[in-house]
């Protein structure tokens, strides 16, 4: 059965709108038989149904959640076809592909393609013959598509990574400020805007950018309960990178975020010494390496991809076990969105970060000397204390998180601050000691000189400014050079200290110190702990998610099955993951299904699926059964 016949059990039928319960039973049968699903998660199926009757919709729904069926499914029961805009080119053919194992008609357009190939598909899109079309916004607003677009029936417009268009936000594209030019040329076609990352200044935004003032606000949950927070204090941060992936995730696939491409180059180059699989990612690369080391990330097992925040964005991976930070992100929603690509598939992953004094300064100056204006930089800046508070809380990190987001939770009991409960005590004196000896040295000198004077060392920096002879001098000896940055850290995230970037970092008092400095106002602050080798204990991966679920016959049909799909994936040249999920995978290894019915009943497992691959699936079964 092609494609195409696949797909006119839909195709030939669209309609603009329906009754709403027949609707529903349509969503629902495309649900079961196109993906193989046999229900709807959370509010999908409330999404699609709204969609599907012309309604304008915004959706945040945490990554993995389910976002493309949203838009997926009512584009397939419109007339017309569906319009994706997406900033995502690198993962388009991805997408594609992996809508054609399910048999629907998809295509992409973007700046990847020859002009032939962008002719055919325009034909395509004339012809009525696709279901859904993937386009970067750049291409979307020119002239010659708004004109192409003009002349079709369309669907629906999915604005995917609706985020994008927040200029206060962590991903911000100029291109999508124009996107509301969708609804004025396009006023009665439904328009639905998705993200993972919103919080609530981003949402106005995207409601006002993409005037979706009358669109129905979907926010689901943005807990991630298969994800573990782990922040710790930076001693030697590759080093405890290279233990802590050693310890809990040798094999895995996972992805290490760096703030400078030099920073990418050695963190790779690192981990390969110490037979760790790493690739670099970055913009300065040229753009075949880049492409090529995604494209080897998507489709290998462990690899580990050390990259700047601009790779990513989108990656439908669903087998990344963790998702590290050798520094200090912009904001949480930046944060949450990386760490968001590990455990897309449910199984449990880590999201761990080392985190120093350093990186409050680095942040706090790249701030400072950007040539944003004044409004930017106090959005910024307030952005960054939330996220220096996550990263300082004696609290659970979750809870931090999902607060953040507007949404109240417990605590959850599975991250570092749960697990192991950071102690509080009065910092008070400590932080009046720290303030006086800024105070006697004119505020003129950096962290490095203060600590050195509080812990009675002598330097020859120190005896050149006669700073041996200060009263604060040696006062806070019993304490390591450790000790006292994580407690100079923690003041200059509580703002009693500032950072002048312009006067070789030297620290400063700010006017929330003269309290403290006064005895007027008591603080609580953080006991240091000293960073601690990562502990090793059972690997997290799915494979061993699985073996934790399967017996060992289930779990040797599970591995068979793993083999089969790494050759088919080669074979139709795809990621592995589009052929099949590890958590449909391991539905089969668990029920070994003996005929195409029961095969058919495993969740993963629609109607195009089980015509391509069913035979060799029974086939795989029957043979592991004979041996």
């Amino acid at each position: 059965m092609s494609s195409v016949s696949f797909n006119s059990q839909y195709g030939q039928d669209k309609q603009h709108s329906q009754d709403s319960g027949e609707s529903t039973d349509h969503a629902l049968h495309l649900l079961q038989t196109v993906f193989g699903y046999p229900a709807f998660r959370s509010q999908q199926g409330q999404i699609v149904d709204h969609v599907i009757q012309g309604g304008d919709a915004l959706v945040l729904m945490p990554t993995g959640g389910g976002k493309s069926l949203c838009y997926q499914i009512p584009a397939l029961i419109r007339r017309g076809v569906g319009i994706v805009v997406s900033p995502l080119i690198a993962l388009m053919q991805d997408q594609v592909d992996a809508l054609a194992e399910v048999g629907v008609r998809a295509a992409f357009l973007n700046s990847t393609q020859s002009f032939d190939q962008i002719l055919e598909v325009e034909k395509k899109m004339r012809e009525g013959d696709l279901d859904l079309v993937y386009i970067a916004p750049e291409r979307l607003l020119t002239q010659r598509c708004l004109e192409l677009l003009e002349i079709l029936d369309i669907a629906l417009f999915a604005i995917d990574e609706a985020h994008c268009v927040s200029q206060w936000g962590h991903d911000f594209r100029p291109e999508y400020i124009r996107l509301s030019t969708l609804h004025e040329r396009f006023p009665h076609v439904p328009r639905i805007a998705l993200t993972a990352t919103a919080d609530q200044q981003t949402r106005d935004e995207i409601i006002h950018r993409l005037q979706l003032e009358n669109a129905l606000q979907f926010v689901s949950s943005f807990d991630r309960p298969n994800i573990r927070y782990q922040i710790v204090e930076k001693a030697n941060g590759r080093k405890q990178l290279l233990d802590f992936i050693e310890a809990q995730h040798n094999g895995d696939a996972g992805i290490v975020y760096c703030l400078s491409r030099k920073k990418v180059e050695e963190t790779a180059a690192f981990l390969n010494e110490h037979g760790i699989s790493a690739l670099p990612y970055h913009a300065g690369m040229e753009l075949t390496e880049r492409s090529k080391n995604q494209a080897r990330f998507l489709r290998e097992d462990g690899i580990v991809m050390c990259a700047t925040i601009a790779f990513g964005m989108g990656i439908d991976k669903p087998d990344v076990r963790f998702v590290a930070h050798l520094d200090l992100p912009k904001s949480i929603e930046g944060y949450y969105q990386e760490t968001g690509r590990a455990g897309r598939d449910g199984a449990t992953a880590n999201a761990w970060m080392a985190y120093g004094l350093q990186d409050v300064v680095q942040q706090r100056r790249m701030i400072d000397e950007s040539d944003a204006n004044e409004a930017y930089k106090r959005v910024q800046s307030v952005k960054l204390e939330a996220m220096l508070a996550l990263c300082e809380t004696i609290n659970c990190r979750r809870v931090h998180i999902l607060d953040y987001f507007g949404q109240a939770s417990t605590p959850c009991g599975n991250c570092d601050t749960c697990l192991s409960p950071p102690v509080s005590f009065d910092g008070t004196v400590a932080a009046q000691k720290i303030l006086s000896t800024i105070y006697r040295v004119d505020q003129r000198f950096a962290a490095g000189h203060v600590v050195d004077i509080l812990r009675g060392i002598d330097t020859d920096r120190v005896k050149q400014w006669r700073h041996d002879q200060l009263s604060t001098f040696g006062i806070g000896s019993e304490k390591s050079e450790a000790e006292w940055r994580a407690l100079l850290r923690q003041l200059i995230a509580l703002e009693l200290i500032a950072v002048d970037y312009e006067n070789y970092s030297a620290l400063r008092l700010t006017e929330a110190a003269r309290p403290v400095l006064r005895g007027e106002t008591k603080i609580q602050l953080r006991q240091y702990k000293k960073a601690e080798k990562a502990l090793k204990h059972k690997r997290q991966s799915a494979k061993d998610y699985a073996e934790s679920e399967l017996s060992s016959e289930q779990q040797q049909l599970f591995d068979k099955l793993r083999w089969w799909r790494v050759e088919t994936a080669r074979t139709h040249n795809v990621p592995a993951y589009v052929i099949f999920p590890d958590a449909t995978l391991r539905e089969i290894a668990r029920n070994a299904p003996q005929t195409l019915v029961d095969l058919r009943a495993i969740s993963g497992v629609g109607d195009k699926k089980l015509e391509s691959y069913g035979n060799d699936i029974l086939q795989l079964i029957a043979e592991l059964g004979a041996s």
